[in-house]
């Protein structure tokens, strides 16, 4: 019974007292907590949280037995998905690292992760005397085939020591196109466009479980260039050559990689190649796997895309005195239109729409015609506003969030712009007051 007790007595400290992940932020002030996940390749499961020490930037997690080996990823700040680095756990060894907003990632101690930096660091280097020998125009065949013989011995020497360890999977992966005798610019970079995920494992459960694969794809998208001048068609091809690659990829990782490319190329603004993509692409996965929420996504984002024809609704307009009801997509008075949503319960709103009411009536009269549709829960306030704003056609939006109007137009906050031509069609999105009024070419005074 004894021996029993001493047992027990064990087990708390063998689950508590395993590994940790330890270090520091600087500069420590910028830093207030970090969170630690273990991610799979679809998943991120939530470990724990510490607060970083203020005055020394400290950080510790403390991983009991049941932390088994795998990526992990330490957040430290908002949004999450910007602010992260992730870490290889092989469940044996203890991790130390400096973070610094300026220098990245540092890590004093832990095998795994000290030589996957390694290699990064050689390749990196031996990557930078490729581009300084091209970029000097050498004629020193020998010197080229020298630094190529570099780049394959550095790779190999690396896999080696790796052997037995996780970071084997991402050393190999990173391989680069390594040529085996002297090639010129063109060739060398025609072959490295070629070659570039000859290694990558998209199978891979640590590379799925870690940032890796969507820098590759987003480095070979954004990064590999081509003779063509249209930058929206040199990324449809990029994508093209990447989804190829991706042919025996499960679905969910497909997801993933491909909603954080077409939210990338939403972002910049390149409305064509995100719909290009949801076409071709995502929409064909995002119906496999039955996610009612993607599908009505891509579908909003591409309904209110520049070029299509905005979503008709029902107003009223003036006619021979006489208010008569109408369609969006019918109207004829001017030459463009402004979609507002706005609400009377909003201060932005009302901020805004008495100068959105001012400058238009600066411009030409027919040139533009504002159509405000108020997000309401009660019509009394809006009613009693819409006497101030008498050059708007007003619509009322009942319901608020859940207006139909609204959420045809994707609209999530107000006020919210949308600029229409003569046609209906969405030729401008402006973020707020002040781009509208510069996208009409009115002069801006910096705040």
């Amino acid at each position: 019974m004894k021996r029993l007790l001493f047992l027990f007595t064990l087990i708390p400290s063998i689950l508590l007292a395993q590994h940790s992940i330890k270090g520091t932020f600087s500069p420590a002030k910028e830093y207030n907590f970090a969170l630690l996940y273990k991610v799979t390749p679809t998943l991120s499961e939530y470990i724990s949280n510490t607060e970083i020490n203020k005055e020394t930037g400290g950080f510790e997690f403390q991983l009991d037995s049941t932390r088994t080996k795998g990526m992990y990823r330490v957040v430290y700040a908002i949004p999450q998905e910007d602010y992260n680095f992730d870490i290889i756990y092989n469940g044996k060894e203890d991790i130390e690292l400096t973070f610094n907003s300026e220098t990245g990632v540092t890590f004093k101690k832990s095998a795994e992760n000290k030589l996957l930096t390694s290699y990064t660091n050689s390749m990196s280097m031996v990557t930078q005397s490729i581009g300084n020998y091209f970029r000097e125009e050498s004629k020193n065949t020998k010197a080229l085939k020298s630094i190529f013989k570099t780049q394959q011995e550095t790779q190999e020497n690396f896999e080696k020591a790796a052997e037995g360890m996780m970071a084997l999977d991402f050393i190999k992966a990173n391989k680069p196109y390594i040529p085996t005798d002297f090639e010129d610019l063109k060739t060398y970079i025609n072959n490295l466009r070629l070659h570039y995920f000859d290694h990558i494992d998209f199978n891979s459960k640590a590379l799925q479980s870690s940032n890796f694969l969507e820098e590759k794809m987003l480095n070979y998208v954004f990064g590999m260039s081509s003779d063509i001048e249209d930058e929206a068609t040199v990324y449809k091809n990029n994508i093209d050559v990447f989804h190829d690659v991706l042919k025996t990829t499960p679905q969910g990782v497909k997801r993933i990689l491909l909603v954080d490319l077409w939210q990338q190329m939403a972002d910049l603004g390149f409305e064509s190649v995100a719909n290009y993509i949801s076409d071709k692409y995502l929409m064909p996965v995002a119906k496999s796997l039955n996610d009612k929420d993607l599908i009505d996504g891509l579908t909003l984002f591409k309904n209110t895309s520049i070029g299509r024809k905005a979503p008709d609704f029902e107003l009223e307009i003036k006619k021979d005195k006489t208010l008569v009801k109408t369609q969006l997509s019918a109207i004829n008075v001017a030459k463009k239109y402004i979609v507002v949503f706005w609400s009377s319960t909003c201060s932005h709103c009302l901020d805004e729409i008495p100068q959105l009411h001012s400058f238009v009536n600066t411009l030409e009269k027919g040139d533009v015609k504002v159509i405000a549709v108020g997000l309401e829960d009660d019509p009394y306030k809006w009613k009693d506003l819409t006497y101030t704003y008498t050059s708007f056609i007003h619509v009322y939006g009942e319901g608020r969030w859940e207006n139909k109007i609204g959420n045809d137009y994707g609209v999530t906050s107000t006020p919210t712009y949308f600029i229409l031509d003569k046609d209906k069609k969405f030729i401008s999105k402006p973020e707020d007051f002040k781009a509208l009024k510069a996208y009409f070419g009115e002069e801006v005074e910096e705040e």
